[in-house]
């Protein structure tokens, strides 16, 4: 995860959780997520089995152009990864997995931006599977919004164990990076090793050694 928005809201469905697979739909709380509410959505299945975006921010439907609500959430990108999100839904939705993606969306206008994905399982029971989720730009230029998304290419795809994985966690430790740069002492050159033996003297390329068989 990279993009802060992404990480926070991980956070609040892992405090949420409490050490369970995933929390219930119903402890969700809007107003503990409201400076994310625009880039959330919550997916459940239809009656076809496929996933399709139950509620949707508004500043996710902007960049899409359209309210999403009762569309396909796989319908996002393009005919060959639609079979791969969809079953990284499915995955969401039965084995509580957390998927993050990273993709390219491409504009109507060909303009290109990258995006942060993130699906979050939830306990909605047998009957009525759910999971909730986010979609962050990792930047913001101008058009953002105006020009609305149509196509997108998937960059990463990862499945991630937050038992197994704490580099997801916000309080993760530092990592110690060892200086790049060498000290003065270490730029003195080597001192030159002689490659003639002590006992030898060197003429032209040859080394000539004191010896040889007595009369």
């Amino acid at each position: 995860m990279k993009h802060e928005g992404t990480m926070a809201l991980f956070q609040y469905w892992n405090r949420l959780r409490n050490g369970r697979p995933a929390p219930r739909r119903t402890e969700i709380e809007p107003a503990d997520i409201k400076t994310m509410l625009a880039d959330t959505f919550i997916l459940e299945k239809d009656a076809r089995g496929e996933a399709v975006f139950r509620l949707a921010g508004t500043r996710l439907c902007a960049l899409y152009g359209r309210e999403l609500k009762g569309f396909s959430f796989a319908s996002l990108w393009r005919d060959k990864d639609q079979r791969l999100l969809g079953k990284l839904a499915e995955g969401s939705f039965g084995s509580k997995s957390i998927v993050v993606v990273s993709y390219e969306g491409i504009s109507r206008n060909g303009r290109t931006n990258a995006f942060e994905l993130v699906l979050l399982p939830l306990d909605g029971g047998f009957e009525s599977p759910r999971c909730m989720g986010s979609v962050v730009p990792m930047e913001k230029p101008f058009w953002l919004g105006a020009d609305p998304i149509l196509d997108a290419r998937i960059d990463t795809v990862r499945v991630v164990d937050p038992d197994r994985e704490p580099v997801f966690l916000g309080n993760r430790p530092a990592v110690t990076v060892p200086d790049l740069v060498p000290d003065a002492a270490d730029l003195r050159p080597a001192p030159v090793q002689s490659t003639v033996p002590a006992e030898g003297r060197r003429i032209r390329h040859l080394v000539v050694l004191d010896g040889g068989r007595e009369e």
